[in-house]
């Protein structure tokens, strides 16, 4: 059984940063697939990125190049690094771990607006 806890969300200026964190309890987490999803208003909840056991990640078009999924097993922790955040990225961003079953994260809301 693993829990999935969220942190980083809030408001930022379009061009800005910010860094969410999801810190997972329960053992083996380097075996388990890593995922980042959102959920904006009104619309469905689509990937954003993933990242493997073995170290491969993928994003969705429309954040490649701006954001970055990354894990420290050590920690027991994955992060998203979202740069260059435009009001379109505003969202719910959910943190999703994979082996056998799905994981999810309570969500955090995150804000792009000047």
């Amino acid at each position: 059984q693993v829990q999935l806890v969220e942190s980083g969300g809030g408001l930022v200026q379009p061009g800005g940063s910010l860094k969410l964190s999801c810190a997972a309890s329960g053992s083996d987490f380097s075996r388990y697939a890593l995922a980042w999803y959102r959920r904006a208003p009104g619309k469905q909840r689509e990937l954003v990125a993933t990242l493997t056991d073995g170290g491969s990640d993928n994003y969705a078009n429309s954040v490649k190049g701006r954001f970055t999924i990354s894990r420290d097993n050590a920690k027991n922790t994955m992060y998203l690094q979202m740069n260059n955040l435009k009001p379109e990225d505003t969202a719910v961003y959910y943190c999703n771990a994979y082996r056998h079953r799905d994981y999810w994260g309570q969500g955090t809301q995150v804000t792009v607006s000047s």
